[in-house]
């Protein structure tokens, strides 16, 4: 198998973490497989023609020759052709074979070359808009932010093809960030909008040029000192305030998570970059601490973050309403690129949990089951009555959006996904997620076989170990499972480590083969009894999936907001072959608050909510 991690994270040799990600991954079956063919096969290449249609292109075509006006609403509009050519270049790693793919990114990235200036700024806004304003509105002008995601793009594209001219566009774009912002240099500041950290640390592991990391430690720690104070811009009529920008506390010295979510996550993924690679103790204290409390009291059971429409925020401990959950689907992948990298850091399964919970329900729910339609906000709850807002915070699939930052940040993750899968050290690989295909880490390689996450048998074959001395195998044991089976070779034993963990340490032959049976019974979680909006509850939940009633599967006549789940009820399994693209779903006696009547409650898996006729939805139900 060839090694060459075309991933998101490459480390380097002198990284100070615990695992490093495998150096080649290919998911060849089963549940991601599907997912990853639609986003191949339908939201990939619709991007072109999207990023057309809403004037994207031809803002870099004004740049470019010097004829034309800014066309959109949003001075960061490029960011999208930028997640889009990431996506992009990630499955053509998957698929080097596809030239209609590879032209269209060669075209974009022509255009991107024209249309950098000389200097290397390259933002169209304040190009063809208003360049007087260059690098004058920080807190809403999204210019690192935008040069975050082409520098990550250039990245993608680089490790997929070897190619270097995204590349230099990239590092004509950095370096010219690189002679702006510093102490003593011409700003002393930071952007609105994270993104630039994590980016900048990517590059210094692709290029080696150290000014890259020691640029992305400046931006981590300049912030949390109110230099956004500035904060009102044109076009936006108020100060949002400090916490809002991840302006208010420096991350060493923060105890939670606040803020607009996706720039809180997006930073400390940067931070988790820096600390990978510089060894500081205190910033991995820091985050060890912020993931625990956002985890503890600021996440739901989708793994979504962010409760509040207002802002897009994080709110209080324990402020997590159904129905008015914002859950953006963005912040739902910088939580999963966050924990990732929080997993190799530390070596704890726990993060990994997270990334499970968030990829299954609260980010795959941003994306209809036709590729074709996607959702900004996740809420937990849809009343009947539902007043659809419109917009981009309607909770309806929609084709496209105005701010159009969720459908290529979707592409990108799902095109990016094997990455996810496995990890190595020195004394073995290691399953983080299970999907069926074929890993290299950590010295060997393995063949992963199972129907997850509708079956709970995973049969892991080996396919390469070290030959001259023992070797470990480690699955991750999800956190809620509480019962699992184990059968490894020749009678040896693995062993549940208590970390999350289950290993299994000897001398390994090529066709070798380790079996795990997780139990997947219906579990009926009960929330904690501080979460207001839902004590009283319960949510339905079978391995990594949590389920909800929609209106659509429940009898005529049956509201959603009248039925409830009478204590000690037995739900039932079904699989259903040729609903949502084939399911389980889950089943229980429920009962009418109104009349005190039975009534059969049907509940399919989240993610695929919102992908028939449109209708009511609840993840919390009533307990009786």
């Amino acid at each position: 198998m060839t090694t060459n991690n075309t991933g998101p994270i490459r480390l380097t040799d002198g990284a100070h973490t615990a695992l490093r990600p495998a150096a080649a991954a290919r998911i060849t079956g089963g549940f991601w497989a599907a997912r990853r063919s639609t986003n191949a096969e339908v939201s990939i290449p619709q991007g072109p023609s999207k990023l057309e249609e809403a004037g994207n292109l031809a803002n870099l075509r004004a740049a470019a020759d010097g004829k034309g006006t800014f066309i959109g609403d949003f001075q960061f509009q490029d960011s999208d052709v930028h997640k889009w050519l990431e996506a992009a270049s990630w499955q053509l790693a998957d698929n080097p074979e596809n030239d209609q793919l590879a032209a269209h990114i060669d075209e974009l990235t022509a255009l991107l070359g024209a249309a950098q200036d000389a200097d290397g700024y390259l933002q169209t806004y304040y190009q063809v808009a208003h360049p007087e304003l260059r690098w004058q509105e920080l807190g809403w002008g999204h210019e690192l932010y935008c040069a975050g995601h082409l520098i990550q793009a250039a990245v993608a594209h680089h490790r997929a093809t070897g190619r270097r001219e995204l590349l230099e566009v990239a590092e004509r774009f950095a370096a010219h960030i690189d002679a702006t912002f510093g102490k003593e240099k011409a700003i002393d500041g930071v952007c609105g909008h994270p993104e630039i950290e994590t980016a900048l640390v990517e590059l210094y592991r692709e290029t080696g040029e150290r000014r890259w990391l020691d640029l992305a430690g400046y931006f981590v720690d300049r912030r949390g000192y109110a230099v956004l104070n500035a904060g009102v811009d044109r076009g936006h009529d108020r100060d949002m305030g400090q916490a809002y920008w991840q302006d208010r506390v420096p991350v060493r010295e923060a105890n939670t998570v606040e803020g607009h979510a996706v720039r809180q996550l997006y930073l400390l993924a940067g931070a988790t970059d820096l600390a990978a690679e510089t060894g500081d103790p205190e910033l991995r204290a820091a985050l060890e601490r912020l993931w625990n409390a956002m985890v503890a009291t600021k996440t739901y059971v989708t793994g979504g973050v962010g409760s509040r429409h207002e802002g897009e925020a994080f709110g209080d401990p324990y402020e997590l309403p159904p129905d008015r959950a914002y859950a953006e689907t963005c912040a739902a992948i910088s939580s999963v690129q966050w924990s990732w990298r929080m997993a190799l850091l530390t070596g704890e399964a726990k993060y990994s949990d997270l990334v499970e919970r968030t990829l299954f329900n609260g980010f795959l729910s941003g994306v209809g089951l036709d590729g074709d339609s996607w959702l900004y906000v996740n809420p937990l709850q849809v009343r009947e009555e539902y007043a659809d807002r419109g917009g981009d915070q309607t909770a309806r699939r929609t084709p496209w959006f105005r701010c159009a930052c969720c459908p290529p940040n979707v592409m990108r993750l799902l095109a990016s996904l094997p990455h996810y899968v496995a990890s190595g050290d020195a004394e073995g690989l290691q399953l983080h997620q299970y999907a069926t295909g074929v890993y290299a880490a950590g010295e060997g390689v393995v063949r992963v076989e199972t129907a997850y996450p509708w079956d709970g048998r995973i049969t892991v074959t080996v396919e390469e170990a070290p030959a001259d001395r023992d070797w470990s195998l480690s699955l991750r044991i999800p956190s809620w499972c509480t019962q699992f089976e184990a059968s490894a070779p020749d009678g040896s034993a693995p062993t549940e480590t208590g970390d999350g963990w289950l290993r299994t340490r000897r001398r390994w032959s090529a066709g070798d083969t380790l079996t795990l049976d997780l139990d997947m019974s219906v579990r009926l979680t009960r929330p904690d009894p501080r979460v207001d909006a839902v004590r009283g509850c319960v949510a339905v939940e079978r391995g990594p999936l949590v389920h909800c009633l929609e209106g659509v599967d429940q009898q005529p006549g049956v509201r959603l907001d009248d039925v409830t789940l009478p204590y000690g009820s037995e739900p039932a399994v079904a699989q259903e072959p040729e609903l949502l693209g084939g399911v389980a779903v889950v089943t229980a006696d429920g009962r009418r608050r109104s009349d005190g009547s039975g009534v059969r409650l049907t509940a399919v898996p989240y993610y695929a909510w919102a992908n028939r006729e449109e209708g009511a939805m609840r993840v919390w139900i009533p307990e009786e």
